[in-house]
């Protein structure tokens, strides 16, 4: 119930509210009533307060829901469709996060009943309800102008999703092409990786065609390379990727054709095949995996954590054991690799609110300017529109090099951010095989990392392009086996870099 009526921000009338809390208790009652004489359908709705089970087989009988749909009347979930249409969410955004999270709600409830109902009358309202309301809170979802479509926006969105389909979706320009090669070189060919590619991208000006055919030739087994233009799936007015930057990415995740979807930034570096992302107990508990950034600045964004505080009424299990939330470290994700399962209609509306949050009046008025990039946007989206989501256990690491500070103790010091599997064991990193990416000096400069730290403290340097470090944790060295993807991801990646720009 709390998604029907905790309709937060409004400003109509009191009549209005009145009215629209009326219509609200209604259709609740009509749609969840056990006592209307029609066939049962069974559906389990997450709890509203926690948003998640940490026991996919647990189900609390205050959640489980017999929806018997028959002679609905059609009239109160129109009315309250209409009322979102008619109130829709004005800028300034930076109030309306919670809220549009609440909306959210109400789309995530309306398209699970619309998928587990029998009753085709019932179906047809339902499907009709969601597809107005999704596109009055996420414009967005239209079909660009020259594409007509023969089904709601949602249901050609979902129907692209190729059932039961896992992949690695890589955005994806001219810009980063050199570290997307050394990315798929060495998931085909050093760790064997045999999941489908997909590669995305803003339009030609993006990445050329003579970019793509490239990148398409540097695969040499496993499936070829897809492409996808995301201006083809969503309507890029009120957008702007090709100039977004990071804000592709969560579209990127949205219009692929996986239904599961390995989202990597072209610079990561993976230390195993990325299948066993698929099999991660966090993603098998919810559907969404995602990953901590460094625990750093404690304290020091009093600004950013009130607004989070503002929009978030009620913390799920997963915010609630944040020490970003709960000891007001500063940044919470590192969004350099997301695991999201589409099949999901929670996760899915999440990505909804996600790439909302990285549209282009959004990004601008506030998101990029309170917050660095997309990296928050992705555990804030699914938060607050209530999809069950998870944080690998551990805050971000380092690999790299050992060195000895001003009191004797070791540490260790690179330009990148490293994460573990569920068995604590490396898994991938961030800012490509180079040294520093960030340095013109070092763009040629490869050097392999012998060791690695986690659950230490940092010593952030003092711009991007400085080394950073982490002490007082265990020194730990890469394994033979990881220094043996190290070094034949290095010889490969200096062999494309030839091929991709010869002498």
């Amino acid at each position: 119930m709390n998604s029907l009526l905790a309709l937060r921000g409004f400003r109509p009338t009191w009549l209005s509210i009145a009215a629209v809390t009326a219509v609200a208790v209604l259709s609740f009652y009509l749609l969840y009533s056990p006592r209307l004489p029609t066939t049962p359908s069974t559906v389990v709705v997450t709890d509203p307060v926690n948003q998640i089970l940490t026991d996919p087989t647990y189900v609390d009988v205050a959640t489980k829901t017999t929806v018997e749909l028959v002679n609905t009347d059609a009239s109160l979930i129109n009315d309250l469709a209409q009322y979102f249409i008619d109130y829709p969410l004005q800028p300034p955004y930076k109030e309306h996060f919670g809220e549009l999270g609440q909306r959210s709600r109400v789309l995530r409830d309306w398209l699970t009943l619309a998928d587990q109902v029998q009753d085709p009358t019932t179906k047809t309202l339902l499907s009709n309800a969601t597809e107005r309301l999704a596109v009055s809170l996420y414009p967005f979802l239209e079909k660009p102008n020259n594409q007509n479509a023969s089904q709601g926006p949602v249901a050609s969105l979902r129907a692209s999703f190729e059932p039961g389909s896992a992949g690695i979706v890589i955005p994806t320009s001219d810009h980063t092409l050199r570290f997307a090669s050394h990315l798929i070189g060495a998931l085909r060919s050093v760790l064997n990786s045999t999941l489908p590619i997909q590669i995305v991208y803003a339009g030609d000006a993006d990445l050329t065609p003579k970019n793509r055919a490239q990148l398409s030739q540097t695969v040499k087994t496993g499936p070829p390379l897809d492409f996808l233009d995301i201006r083809t799936v969503f309507d890029d007015t009120t957008l702007q990727l090709q100039s977004g930057g990071w804000a592709i990415k969560p579209f990127a995740a949205l219009g692929s054709r996986f239904e599961k979807v390995i989202l990597a930034d072209a610079d990561a570096v993976f230390l195993q095949p990325p299948e066993v992302l698929l099999d991660h107990d966090a993603f098998l508990r919810t559907g969404a995996l995602l990953f901590h950034d460094r625990l750093l600045w404690k304290g020091a964004f009093r600004e950013r954590h009130e607004w989070w505080e503002s929009q978030i009424r009620q913390p799920s299990a997963a915010l609630a054991s944040s020490l970003v939330w709960t000891e007001k470290y500063a940044e919470e994700g590192d969004s350099g690799l997301v695991v999201v399962d589409k099949a999901r209609v929670d996760v899915l509306v999440g990505l909804f609110h996600i790439c909302w949050q990285n549209s282009y009046a959004v990004r601008e008025e506030i998101t990029y300017k309170i917050t660095y990039g997309d990296k928050e946007t992705w555990w804030f989206g699914m938060e607050l529109a209530g999809a069950r989501y998870e944080f690998s256990g551990h805050y971000g690491g380092i690999v790299g090099w050992p060195e000895v500070d001003e009191k004797g103790e070791r540490k260790v010091c690179s330009f990148v951010i490293a994460h573990v599997d569920a068995r604590d064991r490396l898994l991938w990193y961030n800012g490509s095989l180079l040294k520093n990416k960030g340095r013109s000096d070092m763009e040629d400069e490869y050097e392999v990392p012998v060791n690695w730290m986690i659950d230490a403290e940092w010593h952030k340097g003092a711009a991007k392009q400085d080394m950073s470090c982490m002490v007082g944790g265990e020194l730990r060295n890469f394994t033979l086996s990881e220094r043996g993807v190290m070094e034949r991801s290095i010889e490969l990646a200096k062999s494309l870099d030839a091929f991709l720009h010869p002498a």
